[in-house]
């Protein structure tokens, strides 16, 4: 394809872009007597293999009167965006079973090529999108856009919009594409105190108004997003892999129910999880089929982009999560922490999974049978041990319960007094007796702020990791779900390094900053000790030992580019999620080579 291919393509689609924000309806005029046919979600491709990939679209009559109706369709798929030279064309049906999304499965095509497709019904037509098959053997590069945790209510998608206008090549999301809550204004996102907007105030407000829980529910709210035209562009853009995380489902899910699931007032929890489950086949480009409920839960699969990478895209939500020993914030206290430091300590944690026995021999053989260079986990979860210092998880706890100008500031002495301590010792500095405390293990343990991350999972982790380590092969984990920016060493228990976690912050979904906790970055990572704060192993002189960068304050993507020589990660920000009208910059960049050495700009 010619170079100015791509350009002339996003032109086209800032075009749509501005037709959808004004209101306007993505269908070709058609004839006084054909019923008119509307395609208001756009279009979308996903899954590719080296021979295929699915595309996707959503048809229904305009007339009240038909809107029940099953709509006829055409696809074509082209090597070009006039249509020109069709390569691949067949029938399809919208129909009321799958809520009028149409998903075509297409195979026989070419490896690393670009492909044009869209649907007919009659004269009335979809808008065009663009997709390509996975790289052929002889690709030297790779890029991927990673997104997650994308609320419709905290503000507008504008990292969809920028990447968009980006050279990559495929699309990455870590789940959390929707979110289940209502539009209460005490619900999650709906009010931000700290951007004094809201999504009453910025014309996003969740519909329905309740905490979805019916098929209709979940369709209803699938359609509010994919009516946002920033996520149509970057749909139409490139082809999409996805998983899901909590929110798809309803808050801090696992297998038996969700923390944001009460059976009194919203039914039986497999019965949500099934309507939940059908909606998101429905409305992503994957290959699921959303009527085969014998194969609804299961999501993890493998993408091999020529020899340079495995992409194993896990399901640590569903499948085989077992539940929390609590929730997100919920463990404040050395006491709470009781039943994790016991399972782990006896080895009794073995029985509780993040991923199932079947999920894990099926990772461990890809390791084994991969002859990539890297391999990448596409995983929902923080992976890397993020373990706070007991003084100053305690104290943490308190801000979150209530983020009070007293708690902020007993946590901001706690976080010093430690640090204090570190870098004293670390220095061979003479330590008082109260810094001697605090960095004894027995005194003052490290524990895990987030249990319901892989950190609540250890020796479910630690499965994982010794079975990549036994390989000797290099391991990316690709995260979600915190919705802030992190780099991060994967590491056994035993401190043994074994790979690198980039996390990728969210689209719009707030972190640490809706605490108060904006300026606590140089603190965690220890770059407030200036310096060579990071040695040649990743050693860092701040408050969590694997951590070696974290943003806490922005939201935007991750642009990771993958060769045989190395792996880089550009963390992209944008200046605001409350207006559509942005900055974008690169917050930081860092490269790793196969050794897992790392380089930071």
């Amino acid at each position: 394809m010619q170079n100015n291919s791509r350009r002339d393509f996003i032109i086209q689609l800032s075009s749509v872009s501005a037709t959808l924000a004004s209101g306007g309806i993505l269908s070709a005029c058609g004839s006084d007597s054909a019923p008119m046919v509307n395609f208001n979600y756009g279009v979308a491709s996903g899954d590719p293999s080296l021979d295929g990939l699915v595309i996707w679209t959503y048809a229904r009559y305009a007339d009240a009167s038909l809107m029940n109706n099953s709509v006829a369709l055409k696809y074509e798929l082209a090597m070009d965006n006039a249509f020109t030279n069709v390569v691949k064309s067949g029938d399809a049906n919208a129909t009321s079973a799958t809520g009028f999304t149409v998903k075509v499965n297409l195979s026989g095509l070419k490896p690393g090529t670009d492909y044009f497709y869209r649907f007919t019904s009659g004269f009335f037509k979809s808008g065009v999108g663009k997709t390509r098959t996975l790289p052929s053997m002889d690709a030297k590069q790779v890029k991927l856009a990673v997104f997650s945790c994308t609320l419709y209510s905290a503000g507008f998608f504008n990292a969809y919009a920028e990447a968009a206008k980006s050279d990559a090549q495929f699309a990455i999301h870590l789940g959390d594409y929707i979110y289940e809550y209502g539009s209460d204004p005490s619900k999650f996102g709906n009010t931000d105190l700290l951007n004094k907007s809201s999504a009453s105030a910025l014309s996003r407000v969740a519909l329905p108004a309740n905490d979805i829980v019916s098929l209709d529910d979940y369709r209803t709210r699938y359609a509010q997003y994919r009516s946002d035209p920033n996520l149509q562009v970057l749909h139409a853009s490139m082809p999409w892999i996805t998983v899901w995380d909590d929110h798809e489902f309803a808050n801090n899910a696992f297998m038996t129910g969700a923390e944001n699931h009460d059976p009194k007032t919203q039914g039986d929890w497999n019965t949500r999880k099934n309507n939940a489950a059908q909606a998101y086949h429905e409305w992503l480009p994957n290959r699921n089929d959303p009527l085969d409920a014998a194969n609804r839960f299961k999501i993890y699969r493998r993408f091999d982009f020529a020899n340079i990478l495995s992409l194993h895209m896990l399901d640590t939500r569903i499948e085989g999560r077992v539940q929390q020993y609590a929730n997100y914030g919920t463990a404040v206290s050395v006491a709470d922490y009781q039943p994790y430091i016991s399972g782990l300590t006896t080895g009794s944690d073995i029985n509780r999974t993040m991923i199932s026995a079947t999920q894990l021999d099926w990772l461990q053989k890809g390791f084994a049978s991969s002859t990539a260079k890297w391999q990448v986990l596409g995983n929902q979860d923080i992976m890397a041990k993020i373990w706070w210092p007991a003084n100053v998880l305690t104290s943490l706890g308190a801000v979150y319960f209530n983020p009070s100008a007293a708690n902020q500031a007993a946590f901001s002495q706690s976080v010093t007094d430690y640090l204090t301590a570190k870098m004293t010792q670390a220095l061979g500095g003479s330590l008082t007796a109260t810094q001697t405390a605090l960095l004894d293990p027995t005194a003052n343990p490290k524990l895990p702020y987030n249990l319901d991350a892989w950190d609540g999972y250890p020796l479910n982790r630690e499965l994982v990791l010794q079975s990549v380590q036994a390989l000797n092969k290099p391991l990316i984990a690709l995260s979600g779900d915190s919705h802030n920016a992190w780099f991060a060493q994967l590491t056994t228990l035993k401190g043994q390094k074994v790979g690198v976690e980039f996390a990728g912050s969210s689209v719009t979904s707030p972190g640490f900053e809706s605490l108060g906790l904006a300026s606590i970055a140089p603190a965690l990572d220890g770059s407030i000790n200036s310096k060579q704060w990071i040695d040649g192993n990743g050693k860092n002189f701040g408050m969590i030992d694997d951590l070696n960068f974290i943003d806490t304050k922005s939201r935007g993507y991750l642009m990771m580019t993958f060769t045989l020589d190395y792996v880089k990660g550009e963390y992209i920000y944008l200046d605001t999620v409350v207006s559509n009208t942005y900055k974008s910059s690169i917050g930081k960049t860092i490269t790793v080579t196969p050794d897992l050495k790392a380089t930071y700009s």
